[in-house]
């Protein structure tokens, strides 16, 4: 059969055992070929089981950044199903302690016994103690007699008889651990131990992850709640009340606390300055807790060096077991307020469950603290600055005052009163000066008007009376009140005061100069209590420019009187000197007038003389002719010429006689004085004229009538003066007023008129007055600019000279320093009015 031969040949078969053989080795190699397919299937259904498994806790990892619980169920969940275990379970190392964080479910009972078996304490547990030191154990069987006993006791509780544990190790450091169980006893395989390793490294990651997430977000709060603390307290410059409620919710936010408040330590006590409110009954079992003493204060000595503290309980420390229980909270942190060594304040944070802060959280709330005293800082040097400038700005304000005010205090001390006021943040204030032992109210503020009529009413008071300004005033002393209401030595009048002007305490401080008080300063408040000692001290500033004020405008009015008298002195020797002067020029003037007079005098007299005798031989001379016999015509003709010489004659006569007059006045006008200046009586001089001139009228014109009439003031009394020179000049003014009255009458022609001239004195304290007045014709008015001018006469020719009223106006003015001055109306009146000083300053003949 060469076919079958031939297939047998090229199956290499030769014979028929060899050819059984064949085919039991093909079935072998294809049996391992089955095997190695079915083993090379089974590791990759492994290997992507596991790759599953990782892709799904990386998944968890990047889902879960801040939190990595579910990481941990991940890998508890994917370690029991990789390893084919029984139960597992994530652990972590926090402290001292193992914490369960994760675990595959059994039964409710094995469960709940797991998770009432932590936390513990890892030197409970060994085996945990050597996992903790990097080793990876496992137990075959947890019956086997090297097993400790409490991990005996876990293995029965939860039902497991083998198992393995893996340490969580982040950069030498464990960290937690995995344990994987199996219900069969028996060594686990080295691939699963690298497996759980693998996934051990997966759960160090996550928490790696967490910690740098929970960090950063942690710092980015940070960040951002100082960043925001910042911010309120740029816009908060001068009050730091809303830093404080900033700061304790956003460290009350950070911590995940219950509640937090801060606390101020003002005056031995703790004030409540912020806090985050949880229930009103709470929040007001808070507020009515402060301010409390530091005696009662038991965190005050807790944190005094500086140093955070906690209380895990407050069920163990009954200080602050009440006020624990009414808010709802259990543990407290306490950081305290530190500004150079000293303790200012302390924030306290809470929450609701026992337990110790984390450090984290402990140097959180420092830094608040920190920021809390940064914020009391900058508001005290803000208000500081603040106050400064305002000091600042109201003493240049004072000062403002005082230099545009240096005679008069008044403004001054209604500057300081305001000032005080405002500064100190007063109800009111007063401003008093001493004048003559008696307290004077010199200025004051209010923000009650219904009691400034009490206050005005209580002064001037004398400095022996019982109030508190007297008593400043007597003393020199700062003095206060610090309740006027309650305080036992205050009187009823005190208290009344208070109550209408509406005050409880007042402060006052003592004007000093020289160490003595010249007035005083005070403040008021409507609240009770001491002033602080800036206040005291911005007072004794005011009291001080007070005083300044005193003393320039006492100064600058003694300048200014000693300047006014040296004025008077100048002005006084000026005059005297203007007044010799002038005499030395009338003296002068008056020799050389009374030369030219006297040489005109002379001739004058031939030819008034001469002219009289000419008039007297043309009579003569017409009597001669009388018995001669002469033509008409030239019997007319010399009629006719003598009796034009004999006109001319009396007109040469009628003139030379008003040129003697003249001559005569000048004379008078030159005359160097009227004897010697003397106190005189100025009454009896004016009567005395008055009398000559009346009588020389009437004697000169017997038909001459005019009514005299008299105000002589009996307090004129007596002046310095020249007295025949006042009589020639009143003797003048009297002769005008008869001439003035007399010719209205003549020119009127009217019966009724009646005549009359008045003279008057008046005492006019330095001065004396003297009026003489006529109800004449008056002076026009283009006549009266001229009426002083030398030679300047209205009056007819031959009737006046034109140098009566220039000769008493020299008398008056240039003689005795007085004035001379005319009121008139046409057709109506004339008076004149003469003021001539008391005491002259009319140097005397040879003096100097």
């Amino acid at each position: 059969m060469p076919r079958t031969s031939r297939h047998q040949a090229g199956l290499g078969m030769t014979t028929p055992s060899n050819d059984i053989a064949g085919i039991d080795e093909l079935k072998r190699q294809l049996r391992s070929a089955a095997a190695e397919n079915a083993r090379l299937r089974s590791e990759l259904a492994i290997a992507r089981d596991r790759q599953s498994a990782s892709a799904e806790i990386l998944r968890t990892i990047a889902a879960s950044p801040s939190d990595a619980r579910p990481v941990f169920a991940a890998i508890a969940s994917s370690s029991k199903r990789l390893l084919g275990g029984f139960s597992a379970t994530v652990l972590q190392f926090i402290g001292d302690e193992l914490h369960l964080v994760a675990f595959t479910p059994t039964s409710p009972e094995a469960d709940a016994g797991l998770k009432a078996s932590f936390p513990r304490k890892i030197a409970d547990f060994p085996t945990f103690a050597l996992v903790r030191g990097g080793e990876t154990i496992q137990f075959p069987d947890s019956e086997a007699a090297d097993v400790p006993a409490l991990n005996r006791e876990l293995a029965r509780l939860r039902g497991f008889r083998s198992v393995l544990f893996m340490p969580l190790m982040n950069r030498g450091t464990p960290v937690g651990m995995i344990s994987v169980t199996r219900a069969e006893p028996g060594a686990f395989a080295p691939d699963h131990v690298q497996l759980l390793q693998t996934l051990a490294d997966q759960a160090v990651i996550a928490i790696e992850n967490t910690r740098l997430f929970n960090e950063t977000q942690e710092t980015l709060e940070r960040q951002t709640a100082t960043a925001d603390i910042l911010k309120v307290m740029a816009a908060s410059p001068s009050d730091v009340q809303p830093v404080f409620d900033a700061i304790a919710a956003n460290a009350n936010r950070l911590i995940g606390g219950f509640s937090t408040a801060v606390l101020r330590y003002i005056d031995g006590a703790a004030h409540l300055a912020a806090f985050t409110p949880t229930d009103p009954v709470g929040d007001r079992v808070l507020q009515s807790s402060f301010p409390v003493p530091f005696a009662q204060f038991p965190p005050y000595r807790l944190v005094a060096n500086g140093a955070a503290a906690q209380l895990p309980d407050t069920e163990l420390e009954p200080a602050a077991r009440d006020i624990a229980r009414a808010r709802g909270y259990r543990s407290m942190l306490f950081a305290p307020l530190m500004s150079e060594g000293e303790a200012i304040g302390i924030i306290i944070a809470t929450r609701r469950a026992t337990g110790t802060f984390g450090e984290h959280h402990v140097g959180l709330l420092q830094t608040f603290a920190d920021q809390a005293v940064i914020a009391i800082k900058n508001v005290s040097l803000f208000n500081a600055t603040k106050e400064a400038l305002e000091r600042q700005t109201a003493t240049a304000d004072i000062l403002k005052v005082i230099a545009a005010s240096p005679a008069d205090v008044t403004p001054v001390f209604q500057a300081i009163s305001d000032s005080a006021k405002a500064l100190i943040g007063g109800h009111s204030s007063t401003v008093t000066r001493v004048i003559d032992g008696m307290l004077h109210l010199a200025a004051f503020t209010t923000d009650n008007e219904a009691g400034n009529a009490d206050l005005r009413g209580s002064f001037p008071a004398p400095l022996s009376a019982s109030g508190i300004h007297s008593r400043v005033a007597q003393s020199g002393e700062v003095a206060f009140r610090t309740d006027m209401q309650n305080e036992p030595d205050l009187t009823a009048a005190m208290r009344e005061l208070a109550r209408t002007r509406g005050y409880r305490s007042i402060l006052v401080v003592p004007m000093l100069r020289d160490g003595i008080a010249i007035g005083t300063i005070a403040v008021t408040r409507p609240e009770a209590g001491h002033f602080p000692d800036k206040a005291v001290n911005l007072l004794k500033t005011f009291a001080d420019q007070a005083v300044i004020a005193i003393e320039n405008a006492r100064l600058f009015n003694e300048v200014q009187d000693r300047t006014r008298e040296l004025a008077r002195s100048l002005d006084d020797l000026r005059a005297a000197q203007d007044r010799l002067i002038q005499t030395e020029k009338l003296a002068s003037l008056g020799q050389l007038t009374a030369g030219i007079a006297h040489e005109i005098k002379n001739p004058l007299n031939f030819v008034n003389n001469f002219a009289s005798l000419s008039a007297e031989l043309t009579d003569e001379l017409n009597e001669a002719l009388a018995p001669v016999p002469l033509a008409d015509d030239v019997r007319s003709e010399v009629d006719e010429l003598t009796a034009l010489l004999k006109d001319n004659l009396q007109k040469v006569v009628q003139h030379g006689r008003r040129a003697d007059s003249i001559v005569k006045n000048m004379l008078l006008h030159s005359r160097e004085g009227g004897g010697e200046h003397r106190l005189s009586d100025i009454n009896a001089l004016v009567e005395e004229s008055l009398n000559l001139a009346y009588h020389g009228a009437r004697a000169e014109k017997p038909q001459f009538d005019v009514t005299l009439e008299r105000d002589l003031d009996p307090a004129a009394g007596m002046a310095d003066v020249f007295p025949q020179e006042i009589t020639r000049v009143l003797l003048n003014l009297i002769s005008n007023g008869f001439y003035a009255a007399a010719k209205r009458k003549a020119d009127n022609g009217a019966a009724g008129f009646k005549p009359v001239v008045v003279a008057a004195t008046r005492d006019r304290g330095d001065h004396i007055e003297i009026r003489i007045r006529d109800n004449g014709t008056g002076i026009p008015d283009a006549v009266k600019e001229k009426i002083f001018n030398p030679f300047f006469t209205t009056k007819p020719a031959g009737e006046g000279t034109g140098l009566g009223l220039s000769m008493s106006h020299d008398i008056v003015v240039k003689q005795h320093g007085g004035t001379i001055d005319v009121e008139t109306r046409p057709g109506a009146f004339t008076e004149f009015t003469i003021l001539l000083p008391r005491t002259s300053s009319i140097p005397d003949k040879g003096s100097g």
